[in-house]
């Protein structure tokens, strides 16, 4: 039986530059992005591209954007973001051109735990949109090694 992890998310703003591009282009607002991306169980496909990388399945196609026509050299850790009909997570610092609609201040990859990468193919992951004070309280709780991400067993 497959686990699902609750992953914070705070979207738009700073932490999601592209939200409103991603709005905008289908034709829906910031909130209704939101209420979908955060409305879903995504299936982890694989791990990849950097360590703790996650490949997320089952995005609508209703948010669906393409990759940015120019990559940035650096998106920070944490950063949520959908390319095409994907949507997932940078857990480093890294160079990347997915769309960025929100960040989190979970690591799902950090050298330091046991095991370092918090996800694996095969789980499901749920966001769920945070606001900034939540998301500087669960930050200084991760910080601190004080923070777990709700974890519960998947159920169809």
């Amino acid at each position: 039986m497959a686990d699902i992890v609750h992953i914070p998310v705070l979207y738009g703003g700073e932490s999601g530059p592209e939200l409103t591009a991603v709005a905008s282009l289908n034709g829906m607002t910031e909130e209704e992005v939101i209420a979908i991306h955060s409305g879903t169980d995504y299936l982890i496909y694989m791990m990849g591209f950097i360590p703790g990388f996650p490949y997320l399945g089952g995005m609508s196609k209703r948010i669906a954007a393409p990759r940015l026509s120019k990559p940035r050299s650096e998106i920070p850790a944490g950063s949520v973001g959908i390319a095409g009909e994907q949507t997932g997570i940078y857990p480093l610092k890294s160079p990347g051109g997915w769309q960025i609609i929100g960040q989190t201040p979970v690591k799902t990859y950090d050298a330091a735990r046991q095991p370092p990468i918090l996800l694996q193919a095969g789980n499901y992951i749920r966001f769920n949109a945070i606001d900034a004070e939540e998301f500087e309280s669960i930050q200084a709780e991760v910080e601190a090694g004080n923070y777990n991400p709700q974890i519960e067993k998947y159920t169809v």
